[in-house]
């Protein structure tokens, strides 16, 4: 199976209790979960979830004021997120990537003097369409 193929499946519900908390601001906790999945994900689906708990963690370095680490994972994340679709098991992967490559280039910008100043409503939610509900029979 691609990644493609698995994209069309439903994201799975450890996976969306991990955004859940990713989109709370819990950025740390959000790894946890996204570990276990991504650890426990054979197929190349699992790059999905990788990437989103790398942006996720990223985040945290910004707001531990570690914009050198928060970089590096930020870089990671790309190594990820770039060859998936745009949509992924109804993550909007092309904005996770638009909004982690934002908070990158305020990185850059700011420096390591400047952490201080940086923006945090940069660090926006991972937007997700969950799966609608089954047809009424009816």
């Amino acid at each position: 199976m691609t990644v493609d193929n698995a994209c069309d499946e439903p994201l799975p519900p450890l996976a969306a209790e991990a955004i859940a908390l990713f989109n709370a601001g819990e950025f740390y906790r959000q790894h946890d979960l996204l570990e276990a999945l991504w650890r426990a994900e054979p197929r190349a689906i699992r790059d999905l979830y990788q990437g989103i708990l790398q942006v996720g963690v990223a985040y945290y370095q910004v707001t531990r004021g570690n914009p050198l680490g928060a970089a590096k994972l930020l870089l990671r994340a790309a190594r990820w997120l770039d060859p998936l679709p745009d949509s992924c098991q109804g993550v909007n992967v092309a904005q996770l990537r638009a909004d982690a490559a934002a908070v990158l280039a305020a990185l850059r910008t700011l420096g390591v003097e400047g952490i201080a100043s940086f923006d945090r409503a940069l660090l926006k939610p991972v937007l997700w369409t969950p799966d609608p509900p089954p047809a009424d029979p009816l």
